[in-house]
């Protein structure tokens, strides 16, 4: 693209590009994860009735959005899983999953910043959003409010990249930590590769093709746990890898220092 802007960056796994300059909120034992029959029926009314519009319509005039694969799904609707998604845009990650999954609800696996802006903290909340704890007092709840999703049949997306790089066309290096959740529960995997492609007449146009590839399951052919979580982290990286290299339009060029 002409123009196109230049960031340098010095670490894969850590630096972060968002322009939002936030202060977390501490989430400590005090946090409510758990809520009431109240603010269960808000969340879902605003989750997946109120917003579902909204979401579909931003995703579908701004980035002329088109889902690959989003059938494989329906083989796992009768149970909870986990999706992994590649983290390259501040305010469309946080429902491009979430219009594939529907009607199921998709919960989102947050960093604490993520719901620290005032005063709409508390409609992130709402909209599905799971803050990671800050301390080990909060993991309890936290672990505790993850399991009673899945149990539900619920979705829960996380960002293992954490970093936003908005419009990175590639797949940044990250951790198998996150992967302990599906190999602890034995629920099956999915991955949402978004792609940036060309559109218009002279091509100079872009467009997010979202891949959805899955499902993945642990192997339970290895007996340890740490190894399951490394092999299940390995294929979904490995596919998102081989789909991000669909991206034939690069609007911000990313360069190692």
């Amino acid at each position: 693209m002409k123009n196109k802007k230049v960031i340098y960056y010095d670490d894969e796994l850590n630096d972060e590009f968002s322009t939002a300059k936030i202060t977390p909120r501490i989430i400590n034992e005090n946090y409510k994860y758990k809520r009431g029959k109240f603010w269960n029926v808000c969340s879902l009314i605003i989750q997946n009735v109120i917003s579902m519009p909204i979401k579909v319509g931003y995703a579908k005039i701004k980035f002329r959005i088109k889902y690959v694969g989003k059938e494989k799904l329906k083989n796992s609707k009768g149970t909870g899983y986990f999706v992994y998604a590649n983290h390259t845009q501040t305010f469309a990650d946080t429902f491009i999953p979430s219009i594939a999954i529907f009607p199921k609800r998709n919960f989102l696996i947050v960093n604490p910043e993520n719901i620290s802006v005032k005063p709409f903290g508390w409609l992130v909340e709402l909209l599905g959003a799971i803050p990671v704890p800050g301390n080990k007092s909060a993991m309890k709840n936290f672990l505790e409010t993850i399991e009673e999703k899945i149990k539900k049949k619920y979705a829960i997306t996380i960002y293992p990249e954490a970093h936003i790089w908005p419009y990175y066309i590639k797949i940044r290096p990250f951790k198998s930590v996150s992967f302990k959740y599906p190999v602890e529960m034995k629920k099956p995997v999915f991955c949402v590769t978004n792609t940036y492609q060309k559109r218009g007449k002279n091509g100079d146009k872009v467009k997010i093709v979202s891949y959805i590839d899955g499902p993945f399951y642990v192997d339970e052919n290895i007996s340890n746990v740490r190894a399951q979580k490394e092999d299940l982290r390995n294929r979904v990286y490995e596919c998102m890898v081989e789909r991000s290299k669909n991206s034939n339009i690069e609007v911000v060029e990313y360069r190692k220092k």
